[in-house]
């Protein structure tokens, strides 16, 4: 099944199973490996660490979760891929919204929640059918007044891909990711997704009518959505709304595309005060949107001794964190 016709069957998908997020990987090492068929789609990368080699299905397995028989065709291939490549334990987070009966349809697959998450499994997604006034509507009050604000102050929003911006971007955020305690992606992983995604990873900056640099954010488009995947910050964005014109450029552009969804990827979980996103949940929620849980990431043991290893390590990881 190409991804094309992916997209228009399972229009949950994501960048996260796409041919660029495979290239993505196998840019920065990784192998990736891709079983599909007439009414499935799985794509899975392998990856080293310390802990043990595991097989991770970021967004994905696509399928029609309601056949029970192709449930178990599916994850019978995926636990062989996993034993053929000597991994201790596959990793997934489908695109499934988290209740008890998805849930159930997991644990029947023989999975177990994982100690760490995959991706954004609390997220803001907004819905880009809906005309500019609508979305300006839907916005918290403050939210909406910081957009205009940046409007009379002049500021100025714009993208591109090129090397030299993405490199600028990396020694921004390296300084934002300082400041705010989190784990930024190298230079490596950014200028894959740049060569991977070409026009549809843009890096958008806002900037003074000086030319001074306030806020910066990439964003990765694939099929019916688009990722607020990444983003840093100057000094400049405590004082002026450089983040907000930002996002209302990009929603204003998505939707000159036709993209149907714009995925602000990750906030805080409900209550979860001392979470790492819980400083940009306000932001993210305020420009309306849907927030979505889906399942947590959900790990499938195939080696138990060496898991229980990969257990320990990965449970004081996430305490460390503050995940």
């Amino acid at each position: 099944m190409k991804w094309n016709e992916v997209t228009k069957r399972f229009p949950e998908a994501n960048f996260l199973q796409s041919p660029e997020w495979k290239k993505v990987n196998e840019l920065v090492g990784h192998q990736v490996v891709i079983k599909t068929g007439s009414s499935y789609y799985c794509q899975m990368i392998i990856k080293n660490a310390k802990r043990g080699r595991y097989l991770e299905i970021p967004g994905g397995p696509l399928l029609n979760w309601d056949d029970q028989k192709l449930v178990n065709q599916v994850f019978t291939e995926i636990r062989t891929v996993a034993k053929e490549h000597r991994c201790v334990f596959v990793r997934l987070r489908p695109q499934l919204k988290n209740t008890p009966e998805n849930m159930l349809k997991l644990r029947k697959a023989g999975t177990k929640d994982a100690p760490m998450h995959l991706h954004a499994e609390h997220t803001v997604i907004l819905d880009l059918s809906k005309s500019e006034d609508e979305l300006l509507k839907d916005m918290r009050r403050q939210t909406r007044y910081e957009v205009r604000r940046s409007i009379k102050l002049g500021l100025e929003v714009s993208w591109s891909n090129t090397e030299e911006l993405f490199k600028e971007f990396h020694t921004v955020q390296a300084e934002t990711a300082m400041h705010q305690h989190f784990i930024p992606p190298n230079l490596k992983m950014l200028l894959a997704e740049r060569e991977a995604f070409g026009k549809d990873a843009r890096l958008y900056v806002t900037k003074t009518p000086e030319g001074e640099a306030v806020a910066y954010g990439l964003i990765l488009i694939s099929g019916n959505e688009a990722e607020y995947f990444e983003a840093a910050s100057t000094s400049l964005n405590h004082k002026l709304p450089g983040a907000y014109a930002l996002q209302w450029q990009v929603i204003r552009d998505l939707r000159q595309l036709g993209v149907q969804r714009y995925n602000l990827w990750g906030i805080a979980p409900h209550g979860a005060k001392n979470h790492r996103y819980s400083g940009v949940t306000v932001f993210k929620t305020g420009f309306g949107g849907k927030v979505v849980e889906f399942v947590p990431a959900q790990d499938i043991v195939i080696n138990g001794a060496k898991y229980l290893l990969n257990l320990v390590v990965e449970k004081a990881r996430k305490k460390a964190r503050h995940l």
